[in-house]
C-alpha cells in the first residue's frame, strides 16, 4: 500500500474548490484547439505520460560559495529526502523517480527500496561524487579525480563509480551520470592532451562495469570549479567521449552548463542527429551555472529545447528515449515548492511543443519563409496550456493547483517540528 505524506482529503477538498473553474478553462481550451484540428484529449494523455526525475539533493536548501541559509525542516538523511520527493510526486504526478547522489544517499538497498515503494517512487540515474573529498577518503580530489596524475587517485574515483553502479543495480536504476570538476586554474598547470587521455582511460574502466541494459551519461560544463580549463568543457568534447566509449555512452545536457546565449537547442538537435543525446538536467540560468528553477528566466529557450525533442519524437528517431532529470539549487525558496513548479514548467514546455503545427513549419522552412516559421513556433508557445497540465494531474490523483495544496497541507510546518533545525552561516556549500 502506498504511503501518502499529505492526506487525500486535503487534495480532494482543494481540487473541489477549483474544479468548476478548471473544467470551464479546459473545455474552452479544447474548443480553441479543436478549431486548429488538435485533440486536447490526445495532448493531455501525452502530458500525463511525461515524467521527470527529482534529484535527492534538490529537496535540501542550497547555497553559494559565500554562505548557506538553512530552511525549516530540512531533510536529515535519504529517508527524509524520499518523504519530500514523495510529496512532490503525490501533488504533481509528474515525478515518480528519484535520482540519488552517492555517498550522501548511501544506505542499504533493501531499506531504500522499501521506503521508496511505500511512497510510490522508483529510482532514476545514479550520480557519483568525485568532485569533493569524503571524511575517510584516502586520496584527495583537489587536483582532479578521473584525470588525476596519480594512478591511485584515479583508481579510487573509478571504484567509487563502480560502487554507484552496483548500488543502482540493486535499486533498479539503469544509468550512471558522471560529472567531474577536473581541470586547471592556471595556464600550464596541466597538459591538456595527457589529462584527457587519463580521463578516457578511467572512463573506459567504468564503462566496462556497466550492466548490458545500462547507459552511461557524461556531463559537460564550461567552467567551475576549474576556472582556466575544464576536462569535459563542452558538447563537442562530450560527444567525443561518448563516441570513444561505445554504444552505451551518451551525452547529458545540463541547461546551465553553457556560456550565456549558447544555442542549446541546436546542440540538442546535433546530439539527436548522431544518436548520442542521453538526457537532461533541467534548470535555468541568467549568468552561468545558476541552477535556478526550470523556466524561471528563459521559458522560451526551454520550449525551443522541447521543440527539438518533439520533432525527434514526431520523426520516429530510432532509439530515442532521453532521460529527464531536474538539477537545481534552492537558496531562497521552499525546495519542495520550487521542484513542484519546475516539474510543471517542464511539462508545460512539452505540451506547448506538442501543439506546433509540424506540417506547416516544414512547409515554411522549405519556402524559406522565416517570419511564418518563427510565428508557427510562437503560436504554440503563446498558448496557455495550464488547463491541460492541471487536468493531467487531476486525473492521476494529483492536485489542480499543487503549490496551493502543498501550502494548505501544512507539510513544511509538520516536518519542521519533526526535524531538528540546522544552523546557518557556513560557506562553500553549493
Amino acid at each position: 500500500m502506498t504511503e501518502t505524506r499529505i492526506a487525500a482529503d486535503i487534495i480532494a477538498a482543494e481540487n473541489e474548490r477549483r474544479q468548476s473553474a478548471h473544467q470551464s478553462d479546459y473545455e474552452a481550451l479544447g474548443a480553441r484547439l479543436s478549431r486548429q484540428s488538435i485533440d486536447i484529449e490526445a495532448i493531455t494523455a501525452k502530458v500525463a505520460d511525461f515524467f521527470v526525475a527529482v534529484p535527492s539533493w534538490g529537496v535540501g536548501t542550497g547555497g553559494t560559495r559565500f554562505a548557506r541559509f538553512p530552511g525549516l525542516g530540512e531533510p536529515r538523511h535519504i529517508f527524509d529526502k524520499l518523504d519530500d520527493c514523495g510529496v512532490i510526486q503525490q501533488l504533481t504526478r509528474a515525478t515518480p523517480t528519484v535520482s540519488l547522489h552517492i555517498p550522501w544517499d548511501k544506505a542499504a538497498p533493501k531499506e531504500l527500496k522499501a521506503k521508496a515503494g511505500m511512497l510510490g517512487l522508483g529510482f532514476d540515474a545514479m550520480n557519483s561524487n568525485t568532485f569533493s573529498d569524503g571524511a575517510d577518503q584516502a586520496h584527495s580530489y583537489k587536483f582532479g579525480s578521473l584525470s588525476h596524475v596519480d594512478a591511485a587517485t584515479r583508481r579510487q574515483a573509478v571504484e567509487h563509480n563502480i560502487e554507484c553502479i552496483e548500488l543502482g543495480s540493486a535499486l533498479g536504476s539503469k544509468a550512471l551520470t558522471v560529472w567531474i570538476g577536473d581541470g586547471s586554474n592556471f595556464p600550464g598547470q596541466s597538459n591538456f592532451t595527457r589529462q584527457f587521455e587519463r580521463y578516457l582511460d578511467a572512463m573506459r574502466d567504468i564503462y566496462k562495469a556497466l550492466p548490458d541494459d545500462w547507459r552511461l551519461f557524461s556531463e559537460h560544463k564550461m567552467y567551475e570549479p576549474a576556472f582556466y580549463s575544464t576536462v569535459v568543457q563542452d558538447w563537442g568534447t562530450n560527444y567525443l567521449i561518448a563516441q570513444t566509449l561505445g554504444e552505451k555512452a551518451y551525452c547529458l545536457v545540463d541547461l546551465g552548463h553553457h556560456a550565456p546565449n549558447t544555442n542549446i537547442e541546436m546542440i540538442v538537435a546535433r546530439l539527436i542527429q548522431f544518436g548520442k543525446l542521453g538526457g537532461f538536467h533541467f534548470n535555468d540560468s541568467k549568468y552561468g551555472d545558476d541552477d535556478l528553477d526550470a523556466g524561471s528566466v528563459e521559458p522560451y529557450r526551454l520550449f525551443l529545447v522541447f521543440n527539438e525533442l518533439v520533432d525527434a519524437e514526431h520523426r520516429g528517431v530510432k532509439g530515442f528515449h532521453p532521460a529527464h532529470m531536474i538539477d537545481q539549487s534552492h537558496n531562497v525558496t521552499d525546495p519542495i515548492e520550487s521542484l513542484i513548479a519546475s516539474a510543471n514548467e517542464i511539462r508545460r514546455a512539452y505540451a506547448q511543443a506538442l501543439l506546433v503545427d509540424r506540417a506547416a513549419l516544414e512547409g515554411y522552412q522549405s519556402d524559406n519563409d522565416a517570419l511564418m516559421a518563427t510565428e508557427t513556433l510562437k503560436r504554440a508557445y503563446r498558448t496557455d496550456v495550464e488547463p491541460i497540465l492541471a487536468e493531467a494531474r487531476r486525473r492521476a490523483g494529483g492536485a489542480i493547483d499543487p503549490v496551493a495544496t502543498y501550502r494548505a497541507s501544512g507539510y513544511r510546518a509538520r516536518v519542521a517540528a519533526e526535524r531538528p533545525a540546522v544552523k546557518g552561516g557556513s560557506g562553500g556549500i553549493v
